[in-house]
């Protein structure tokens, strides 16, 4: 007698899976929920007002970019710490094309600067045996020194001083800085999840020397991290030129700091990725984290001390729970 075969979603395990997600799904958003009653408590009722979550939201859209950018970095196993000099640089050219020649120059501008800086680091990763945070160390100096030079340079100090107009900066501006990251979403899902580039970013990430064997060019999808990053870190720019209208030098190694917010959410989003995708985890705990950083600021925490010496702890335990089980050396 023929058997009948089952469909993956019909077998047991998957529908106990499922089940588990639901579950899952329904405790987190209660545990959301009584969590924010507390603060609101916390903050006599100030948390929950409206003109206060429309703060957060505006806060974490850029952020998020910047961690789905760092979701491709860590599945193929790299890292790269020059970010936050790439995103001064484009922020730079965001800012001065905008102001010349209106918002689509400055979009142009701000994504070209971010994808061929980012793309010139995995072609040093790509290319030459040096670690990346090791490299990626080195060029956060080199792109704050260009800063630097542009800042302080006479044809070039009025034009990255000046900020970009406030009719320019609407996508920094609720609703269209959630329609960007609605957009974004969408095709950062697809392309992390549905195409061939997306899983041998992942395959290499797991085990580069049994990829290659199975016929994965780990060169090429290297490569292509590096320009998928870098059109993320220029739309990154792009928002947070949007939303602050000026960007700061900064020297030191000091453009670091910038992507701390960004790797503690896709720290956090790691962590999640088993119940719930890594991609859609990356906005709902930019969300969750800047609500807590909001919390603390209504609180009269100060910032810049205090909040960031918590920003670091959470670093280090969302960082201390992600690689449990991890046996391979970080890049």
């Amino acid at each position: 007698m023929q058997q009948k075969s089952l469909s993956t979603k019909d077998t047991p395990g998957s529908k106990s899976e499922l089940k588990a997600k639901l579950t899952f799904a329904g405790i987190f958003i209660v545990g959301v929920a009584v969590v924010f009653f507390i603060f609101n408590l916390l903050t006599h009722g100030n948390f929950l007002e409206w003109q206060n979550v429309k703060i957060i939201l505006a806060n974490m859209v850029y952020p998020s970019f910047m961690a789905w950018g760092m979701c491709f970095l860590f599945a193929c196993g790299y890292n790269d710490m020059s970010w936050g000099g790439v995103v001064v640089l484009a922020s730079f050219a965001t800012g001065v094309f905008a102001n010349m020649y209106g918002l689509v120059a400055g979009l142009i501008a701000g994504v070209l600067v971010g994808t061929v800086l980012v793309f010139i680091n995995f072609c040093i990763f790509a290319y030459t045996k040096i670690p990346s945070w090791i490299a990626s160390l080195s060029l956060a100096m080199i792109y704050e020194a260009i800063a630097v030079f542009l800042y302080r340079g006479k044809s070039t100090k009025a034009l990255v001083e000046a900020p970009m107009a406030k009719e320019l900066r609407i996508f920094g501006l609720l609703p269209w800085s959630l329609v960007v990251l609605a957009v974004g979403f969408v095709i950062i899902y697809f392309v992390y999840n549905r195409t061939i580039i997306g899983y041998n970013i992942r395959a290499i990430g797991g085990n580069a020397n049994v990829s290659r064997a199975l016929g994965v060019n780990v060169r090429k999808t290297l490569l292509w991290v590096g320009l998928i990053c870098g059109l993320i870190i220029g739309i990154t720019s792009f928002l947070q030129e949007s939303y602050a209208g000026i960007t700061t030098v900064k020297t030191g190694l000091a453009s670091i700091l910038l992507i701390f917010q960004p790797l503690a959410i896709a720290l956090l989003a790691d962590i999640l990725q088993k119940k719930i995708n890594i991609i859609i985890a990356v906005p709902v705990c930019a969300f969750l984290l800047y609500a807590v950083f909001n919390m603390m600021t209504l609180m009269h925490i100060p910032s810049g001390t205090l909040q960031e010496a918590l920003l670091c702890l959470f670093i280090i335990v969302f960082a201390v729970v992600g690689q449990r089980g991890v046996k391979e050396v970080v890049k």
